[in-house]
């Protein structure tokens, strides 16, 4: 006998039902989620191919440009999913800005910084650390770019799936040194590239972590230590901002407007001068009307530095996409010059549709891929605030300026998160400090145990410790990867 609509074990099997089919909705929309980034990738990808076909139309070489076009915006999907994302990730960590105001900035500014800017350190990742004579025929350099490309893009990618941030710049350059090496030999290196190259890779962290560590020292002596503290803001926030106009307005000036016009050093120093005392003059009434009212404690503090905050992640992303845009389109670059005249050994000149591709490519990777690792950077190495991101966005612009300034292909990724370990480790040793300090003016106050001491510590020591086995693996794994798919292809191509 069947159940009428109205009995009450009957509603209770239909809400049963309906409640497995919602839960299917939502099984559904998770499992779906996680395909909707690789499905618009591939999309970009594809585009990517398709936008050199119709640059090279049905000539000789144009199968092998749009391979490479493809990865190209393959490799540049990695660097804005990792690279981009530990530039921005203090800002978001400190809560100064949400994820998606973080990533529509990082877009904005990082595609003008490559589009502008991003030209000079181009030469050096296509063609100073290989020399291009040493290798036997156009062919040949064109499979080593391709394989290096492909290497790096590979083991950023397997990086940002395990949330580790490592150096798309080391990638890179292992790539193109491990293809060298198989293609033309060790004779092929540009060993005294390479020695600079891998200096730089130990300054700019450090550089970074001191700079960051300096600029937090200033804002706790002269800011947070002082006992009117909102005074002491009105009067130092708009000269950090100032310095930091100043610093932006500088580069500008020397790499930003050069298509348009040259500047020497001394104006574009002037410029930059000039910029900061006016950024500082301006800010002062700006400052001075958003802290009324506010309270004389710490956590008043962080609003004032908002606007700094904003505008220095916004420097940091024009900075990266200046400089870290010749990691995607620096060895496709090299392709199709090889390509078009058959002529590898000359400087490489930069096609604007490969330029775009490399913007485009870095926005798309961050937009898509980006907030796993801006968590990580933000939140998992140490705790930070408003005044603490400022400092390591400041120290990381700045050090990635005078870096493209001299051309050197130094890593986002080592200044950023240099700065994180730097704001860090300064706060351990400055409240260790103050611990002594207390102790000689109060010897009876308690004291913590050692193990208690190191529970407190300000810095993840684990995550510190993978980050640096993460850094010394990548290049050594990125020329291996390479090398290797070089090895196959010549196989390949000599079997046919």
């Amino acid at each position: 006998m069947t159940q009428e609509h109205g009995d009450p074990r009957h509603l209770e099997t239909l809400d049963r039902d309906l409640a497995r089919f919602s839960s299917l909705e939502i099984a559904t929309s998770y499992v779906g989620r996680p395909m909707v980034g690789p499905a618009i990738s591939l999309v970009f990808v594809v585009m990517a191919g398709l936008t050199a076909a119709l640059f090279f139309g049905q000539t000789n070489n144009s199968l092998i440009v749009i391979v490479a076009a493809c990865l190209g915006a393959y490799m540049a999907l990695n660097i804005g999913a990792n690279d981009v994302a530990n530039n921005m990730g203090p800002a978001v960590g400190a809560n100064a800005l949400s994820m998606g105001g973080a990533i529509a900035i990082a877009v904005i500014f990082e595609s003008a910084g490559a589009l502008l800017a991003g030209g000079d350190v181009v030469s050096t990742i296509a063609k100073g650390i290989i020399a291009p004579e040493s290798m036997a025929t156009a062919e040949m350099f064109i499979w080593a770019m391709m394989a290096a490309l492909l290497s790096a893009a590979l083991w950023v990618n397997l990086a940002t799936w395990v949330g580790a941030p490592v150096s798309t710049t080391h990638s890179v350059v292992g790539g193109v040194m491990g293809a060298g090496i198989v293609a033309a030999g060790f004779g092929a290196v540009n060993w005294i590239t390479m020695s600079k190259i891998a200096a730089s890779w130990v300054i700019s962290p450090i550089l970074g972590g001191a700079i960051a560590a300096l600029f937090l020292w200033f804002i706790k002596s002269r800011i947070i230590y002082r006992d009117d503290k909102i005074a002491a803001a009105r009067k130092w926030v708009p000269v950090l901002v100032g310095i930091m106009a100043g610093a932006f307005s500088a580069y500008l000036a020397l790499k930003g407007f050069k298509k348009v016009i040259q500047f020497d050093l001394t104006t574009t120093l002037l410029i930059g001068a000039v910029a900061g005392v006016l950024s500082w003059i301006v800010m002062i009434p700006v400052i001075r009307r958003k802290s009324e009212g506010l309270e004389n404690r710490n956590k008043s503090l962080k609003t004032l530095f908002g606007i700094p905050l904003v505008v220095s992640a916004a420097l940091l992303s024009f900075a990266h996409g200046a400089n870290d845009v010749a990691n995607a389109v620096g060895p496709l670059a090299a392709i199709v010059q090889a390509s078009q005249s058959g002529n590898f050994t000359d400087a490489v000149s930069i096609p604007f549709w490969v330029m775009v591709l490399g913007a485009f490519g870095i926005s798309f990777g961050l937009l898509l891929f980006g907030p796993k690792l801006i968590r990580m950077v933000g939140s998992q190495i140490t705790k930070l605030n408003p005044m603490r991101a400022y400092c390591v966005a400041l120290s990381a612009a700045i050090t990635v300026i005078l870096a493209s300034w001299l051309g050197i292909p130094v890593s986002s990724t080592h200044i950023a998160v240099g700065g994180v370990f730097g704001v860090g480790f300064f706060r351990e040793w400055d409240t260790e400090r103050r611990i002594k300090k207390a102790r000689l003016t109060m010897p009876d106050r308690p004291t913590y145990p050692a193990a208690e001491r190191r529970r407190r510590k300000l810095v993840r020591r684990s995550h510190f410790m993978t980050i640096i086995a993460a850094w010394v693996i990548t290049v050594p794994a990125a020329a291996i990867l390479s090398g290797t798919i070089l090895f196959l292809i010549t196989v390949v191509m000599g079997a046919s």
